[in-house]
């Protein structure tokens, strides 16, 4: 099945079945069948069969789901078996806390330059990078050839920056800037995340399950 034809709902979902299974390689799981996979999901067997036929034929019949082989493969789709360089622009308290606390190794990331404008923060260290100023992030892209950009700037800064580091040949974003990116541009991928829209769905679950 091509890429295009696979739904965004698949896809979504690829992350959790690859954090679920290896959980349970973590707790000694050798194998599992579709219908235990689904219950400790919440999922349904059938649906779970279907995600992973959108990718090839992972399971046996009478056997199930090799744990680690699945989990492997999994990873392959996602391109955890490949490194993507990475920057990060806006080293304010979310900047740090993404810089400092997100394992980027794993999920296919290498972090390898963060910038900000402040030069109150410019020169610092979060982790092992320094922070550079952003007026530099020409030069740092030519030398380095970054692939993929956090967004951690005023929304007002989105724009003007995201252009700028298309033309540096950013292809992908992880975008925290309360502004929606629509890049009109041929193989730019983006990740708009609202935290606060996140917090507003809980606030719906709560009056929702416990109304007044």
């Amino acid at each position: 099945m091509s890429k295009d034809a696979i739904s965004n709902s698949v896809i979504r979902r690829l992350p959790r079945y690859y954090r679920f299974l290896g959980e349970l390689e973590s707790n000694g799981y050798v194998r599992i069948s579709s219908r235990e996979l689904a219950e400790k999901m919440g999922l349904t067997a059938s649906q779970i069969r279907q995600d992973f036929n959108c990718f090839g034929e992972f399971g046996q019949q009478g056997y199930g789901y090799n744990v680690s082989g699945l989990r492997d493969e999994i990873g392959k789709i996602l391109g955890l078996d490949k490194t993507t360089p990475m920057i990060l622009l806006g080293a304010g308290n979310l900047g740090r806390a993404i810089a400092s606390h997100i394992d980027f190794q794993s999920k296919g990331f290498e972090l390898v330059g963060i910038f900000d404008a402040n030069p109150d923060i410019i020169g610092k260290k979060i982790g092992s990078i320094t922070v550079s100023n952003i007026s530099e992030l020409e030069n740092f892209c030519n030398r380095n050839h970054p692939v993929s950009a956090i967004l951690c700037i005023p929304r007002d800064s989105a724009i003007k920056e995201t252009e700028r580091l298309i033309n540096l040949g950013i292809r992908a974003f992880w975008n925290f800037t309360h502004y929606d990116l629509r890049i009109h541009h041929e193989n730019i991928a983006v990740e708009n995340v609202h935290l606060g829209d996140s917090l507003t769905t809980l606030s719906y679950a709560i009056k929702s399950d416990y109304p007044d």
